[in-house]
């Protein structure tokens, strides 16, 4: 047991918080799998209180890439491959333009960047965009992709894109595509600038191999879970975090 917390620790990591790190992504990943969103929100919540930002976002960056690279192999007969090209072009600009911003911001910026997308992934409307032409599409890649560099995800704001999708796998598996697409483009991109993902490769694996276990197996315990309680009790969770980062970047500031 002991050889297994060593294996799996990180810079700046007790190994066991490493590896309840690991069950987590296996959780958070089931969540995902079950409600086609919110993993990745909580995933990165609950990592913000051990991580530093700078930190946070590569490496929960390159862990989602595992989740999401899972899930669109899983659902890759659903993607919407014609809205999906644009897209994907997009996310790659937005991606080297939000890592230019993302290693300038000071680190409690960073945490009320993340504090207020965070919120806003719980409490606000999320607007139903119908624009699908090369342009705009491409422009929802860039802008989008940008966001995730600074703040660790965008999937609230890209799944906003697919809402004109009738059938619920096609948004799924279109939206786990476009995510794993903006993900390997945040990797590449902080490679670029430096980040060095080796210090944390044992980690990242674990949490990639347990993410996807979690995503072919999601939903066998939250089935049985009413939606209601669930949305109730993630949206508490999210918020007490997203105020105690702001906390913390004010007291920073």
């Amino acid at each position: 047991m002991n050889e297994l917390l060593s294996i799996v620790s990180a810079p700046g990591l007790s190994p066991a918080t490493s590896l309840f790190l690991v069950a987590l992504s296996a959780l958070t990943s089931a969540i995902t799998a079950t409600f086609g969103l919110g993993g990745g929100s909580l995933l990165i919540a609950v990592m913000s209180l051990f991580l530093p930002p700078a930190v946070l976002v590569p490496v929960h960056g390159a862990i989602q890439l595992g989740s999401n690279g899972g899930r669109a192999v899983l659902r890759r007969a659903y993607i919407q491959w014609d809205f999906a090209g644009w897209f994907i072009l997009g996310s790659a600009l937005g991606a080297l333009l939000g890592a230019r911003v993302a290693f300038w911001l000071p680190e409690s910026w960073f945490r009320g960047a993340i504090a207020l997308f965070l919120l806003y992934t719980v409490w606000a409307p999320k607007p139903a965009i119908n624009g699908r032409g090369p342009l705009s599409t491409t422009i929802a890649g860039t802008f989008t992709s940008f966001v995730g560099m600074i703040v660790g995800i965008s999937g609230p704001l890209v799944i906003s894109f697919l809402r004109n999708l009738t059938d619920r796998r096609q948004i799924v598996g279109t939206h786990a595509f476009l995510m794993t697409g903006q993900n390997i483009f945040k990797f590449v991109a902080f490679s670029l600038f430096g980040f060095a993902f080796w210090q944390y490769v044992p980690l990242i694996l674990a949490m990639v191999i347990s993410g996807f276990i979690g995503t072919y197996g999601g939903g066998l315990l939250l089935d049985r879970v009413p939606e209601r309680m669930f949305r109730i009790a993630f949206r508490l969770i999210l918020t007490l975090v997203a105020l105690d980062l702001a906390r913390r970047a004010w007291l920073g500031i």
